[in-house]
């Protein structure tokens, strides 16, 4: 004698489990492209050895220029007619760019008030490490920027 009981699932928990995996399955074939579509695209990572900046005749002693070494900006501060300070211009705390405040000669993060000195070191507000720091050398009248030694 089989003594086996098979419990039988009620046609209307049937027909439940159905619809909620049907109605689960199609809300994730709608929002999935929605979400995919409002997501940005990564972007590849451009491998560069060095940015030349020609024309200096425009940037002036004391000014700050935001130039993109491969896909990251770098702020360029001209100190000296000679003197060049390149650092990162992504702030280290979100990613915020960063402006260079020449009354105050420190560079500022508007986002959350991050302050650095012009040496790229944080020294006051969330920043959670100093800025990375880039080599500037002028030659020819053209400033070539490269990434600096870790």
């Amino acid at each position: 004698m089989n003594t086996t009981t098979q419990k039988k699932i009620p046609r209307k928990d049937f027909f439940k489990y159905i619809i909620n995996i049907s109605t689960s399955a199609f809300l994730i074939l709608i929002v999935y492209p929605i979400v995919s579509f409002l997501k940005p695209p990564k972007q590849r990572e451009v491998e560069v050895s060095d940015v030349k900046i020609s024309n200096l005749d425009d940037f002036a002693i004391g000014d700050s220029k935001i130039v993109r070494f491969g896909n990251k900006p770098i702020i360029v501060i001209r100190k000296e007619k000679e003197q060049f300070i390149a650092l990162s211009a992504a702030c280290t705390h979100l990613d915020c760019t960063v402006q260079y405040k020449k009354d105050e000669s420190i560079i500022w993060c508007a986002c959350h008030n991050g302050k650095y000195d012009l040496t790229g070191r944080n020294i006051s507000g969330p920043p959670p490490r100093p800025l990375d720091k880039f080599v500037a050398t002028l030659k020819n009248n053209e400033l070539i920027i490269t990434k600096a030694s870790s």
